[in-house]
């Protein structure tokens, strides 16, 4: 086993050239930004979406200087990735270092919005060097690597190539700062590396959900009344992951800067990865604001139409509802039936029912469950209602078209003279009527309409099954709540239900996701920003965030429900009766909401949460060069646009941001506040079990709190490039004093004053 790295992985120049004498030579005005990920032109989950949607921002900011780096999957590659010859030099060296040693790379613009530079790595061509390192891993870091986890395989391989990389480049660029910003630990293990290797980069590490909290989560653990309480290396060890859990904790300790995408992640990292999080950095969406507010309420209405057709199908012979007066709620994600809420869902739509009925209700409501599941095919019934209803359509077209063409007969031959009202029955033929009664006694059906679209590979023991009929939900006719579940993500070549999932978003009335496990939730975000209420709960990222930024969210048409403090007997009633109260409303009420939810997706538009990446990556510069920032203006935010922008003018109320609390985006005066303050970063979050104040908290808007980057480090392990550490003057310790005191509540004027 070797003890350190070869000469011919990593070139010993590389070593050299990566220490400059004199690290305040990087420029750090203009930085050169990596962004690693392996969902980076590869889509596997939710960060291909955070990765995708937040570029256009990003190339604002950075241009050229802006490099997404990823896994070169040939499968989808040729399709995502635009070939193209790089032009910086730097790059251009380093690139032809590594192809000369066997290294396979795919360099050009991804063919997304904005068309960002991309460097793909393909792992499998370096698979002759995974044994040598893994033991220098195991010399390195102490990480263990098990020989038949591919998926740790994969990350080993792509960790080594992006260290490789980065330490040529920076090699090369001697003069300009580089930042390199990884997500997740299958890209996060060349942070370790770089640091081990003394390689003058600057990191950034965001974590969108940790391991062991995943697995924890996923059996039946009171996870969040015991965070404090496992013993992780254990917990990580009982599970098969322990060499997982070591590549994620030790990115997260060697990082410059790490960060988490909420505030509940943010306590979760720090029970599980023994690291408080630097900030926290929400994810966001591109939002598209139309020019009237009813365009979006016509994009509903449409949609809506293409769902009662597929309703219509489903029910055939058991359609006794009105559509005018049926509520569609969903609820949509990976098949996680505990994490998603699935069980209190379906809990509560059975309670739904029995108010209802209780209630006589003449409302109905058709929930839809979407989550992919192991299926065989589309089960006969399903298929079968949507083609007798087809067959109903078309009979009755051209039965129209018929009686259209007798009545224009009719009344081009009028003379003046004679009857001048046309008789039913010379409208309609004999042949015709045969006709339709064919079809209707065809929609004759002995059987309930099904409860799930699709053959089941494993129907006896599949949960969602067996809960809906542990709680008899059925589709019985007197049922005023029906179910459907789709185990298949949607499109529009569904032959049942033929709608891309954003048509279907836009058609529901209502986006149902109680989740016990969700770092931030990008189906509730997806639902605000198209305009259509949901429910979340306090155990979300997405729900607090909410839950921090506006008063009273249940009237924005957020409805959040209390998953932490509460039983869960209790938090099913309050779902219950937040559906319930949902279902009360008139259409009016349902259409203001609507204009009400659609008025919050500034909250959650990238060009303003795309702020919070930038201001952690000078976090990370601070912390690596803090010799060129000693004498800068601290406060630096006067040049820069904080803030949210204005809300439209309209009939709507705006809704009331929070003032106090979280400093909301949008209100100047907070945010900049916030970044003159030299106290402990106080994280305003609502996720702490206690109703204390805790002053150990973790900050959003993100604060500049500067310290040397050895501090961050558990190893000692000091990168070069970090400059050496300088005692404030009196001057700065004064400043601090003062507003220390203030902060206490102890007045800071003098007696003169």
């Amino acid at each position: 086993m070797a003890s350190s790295i070869s000469t011919d992985v990593v070139p010993p120049k590389s070593l050299a050239i990566a220490m400059p004498d004199d690290p305040l030579k990087r420029d750090i005005q203009n930085p050169i930004l990596f962004e690693c990920a392996w969902e980076v032109a590869n889509k596997v989950g939710g960060i291909y979406t955070v990765i995708k949607t937040k570029v256009p921002v990003t190339m604002q900011t950075y241009g050229d200087r802006y490099t997404l780096i990823g896994p070169l999957i040939y499968k989808t590659a040729p399709m995502e990735v635009e070939t193209q010859e790089p032009t910086d030099p730097a790059l251009v060296a380093t690139l032809q270092s590594m192809r000369a040693q066997g290294v396979k790379c795919l360099y050009g613009r991804w063919l997304i919005e904005g068309a960002p530079r991309v460097l793909l790595f393909d792992t499998g061509s370096q698979y002759h060097r995974l044994d040598e390192w893994k033991a220098d891993l195991w010399n390195l870091a102490g990480i263990p690597s098990p020989p038949n986890d591919h998926e740790t395989n994969e990350t080993i391989v792509f960790g080594y190539l992006v260290a490789w990389f980065l330490g040529e480049y920076v090699a090369h660029k001697a003069h300009t700062a580089v930042v390199a910003h990884f997500h997740e630990w299958q890209a996060g293990l060349a942070i370790p590396l770089a640091r081990k290797r003394h390689i003058d980069v600057t990191t950034v590490f965001t974590t969108h959900a940790t391991l062991l909290g995943r697995y924890l989560c996923a059996g039946s653990v009171d996870f969040y009344n015991n965070l404090s309480y496992f013993d992780v290396d254990h917990e990580a060890g009982k599970r098969g992951i322990y060499h997982r859990y070591c590549i994620e904790r030790a990115a997260a300790h060697c990082a410059d800067v790490f960060t988490t995408v909420s505030g509940i992640t943010a306590w979760e990292s720090e029970h599980l990865l023994k690291r408080k999080p630097d900030g926290v950095l929400p994810n966001g969406l591109n939002v598209v604001k139309f020019q009237a507010m009813h365009e979006f309420q016509n994009l509903h209405a449409t949609s809506k139409e293409k769902i009662n057709e597929f309703v219509r199908g489903h029910f055939y012979g058991h359609y006794d509802f009105d559509l005018e007066n049926t509520i569609y709620m969903f609820t949509a994600g990976r098949y996680e039936y505990r994490n998603k809420g699935v069980d209190m869902f379906i809990e509560s739509l059975a309670r739904l029912n029995h108010r209802l009925q209780q209630s006589q209700s003449k409302t109905t409501v058709i929930a839809f469950i979407i989550m992919p599941a192991a299926t065989n095919s589309y089960t006969i019934e399903a298929l079968k209602g949507q083609a007798v209803m087809k067959q109903l359509r078309d009979t009755v077209t051209e039965v129209q078209a018929r009686v259209g063409a007798r009545l224009f007969e009719h009344a081009a031959r009028f003379h003046g003279e004679g009857r001048t009202v046309v008789a039913p029955e010379d409208l309609l033929s004999a042949e015709d009527q045969v006709l339709l009664k064919r079809r209707i006694f065809a929609l004759k059906r002995h059987t309930l309409p099904p409860i799930v679209t699709h053959n089941m590979a494993d129907d006896s023991s599949d949960p969602i099954l067996n809960q809906l009929r542990r709680v008899r939900l059925f589709n019985t006719p007197g049922d005023r709540v029906k179910v459907i579940f789709h185990p298949e993500f949607l499109n529009s070549n569904n032959p049942i239900l033929g709608l891309d999932y954003e048509e279907f978003v836009r058609g529901c009335h209502l986006g149902v996701f109680p989740s016990y496990y969700e770092p931030w939730g990008y189906t509730p975000a997806e639902c605000t920003v198209m305009g259509i209420p949901s429910v979340t709960t306090n155990l979300s990222g997405f729900g607090c965030f909410m839950e921090d930024s506006i008063h009273n969210p249940s009237d924005e048409g957020i409805y959040i429900i209390d998953r932490r403090t509460t039983s869960i007997d209790d938090s099913v009633n309050a779902l219950a009766n937040s559906m319930f109260d949902f279902v009360r409303k008139t259409r009016r009420q349902r259409i203001n909401q609507r204009n009400r939810v659609e008025r919050l997706s500034p909250l959650l538009d990238w060009k303003n949460l795309g702020l919070e990446y930038e201001k952690a990556r000078m976090l990370a510069l601070r912390r690596a060069y803090p010799d060129a920032f000693i004498g800068a203006d601290e406060d630096n935010g006067e040049d820069v646009e904080w803030g949210f922008g204005e809300f439209p003018v309209s009939v709507q109320a705006s809704p009331r941001l929070r003032i106090s609390g979280l400093a909301t985006p949008g209100d100047l005066g907070t945010l900049t506040e916030e970044m003159q303050r030299l106290e402990t970063s106080d994280y305003r979050g609502h996720w702490s079990r206690t109703g204390e104040d805790d002053e150990d908290e973790y900050p959003f808007p993100l604060v500049m709190k500067v310290r040397s980057r050895a501090s961050s480090v558990m190893s000692g392990a000091s990168t070069p490039g970090g400059g050496a550490f300088k005692s404030l003057s009196e001057h700065d310790l004064q400043k601090a004093d003062a507003a220390l005191s203030q902060v206490n509540g102890v007045s800071t004027a003098s007696p003169a004053a």
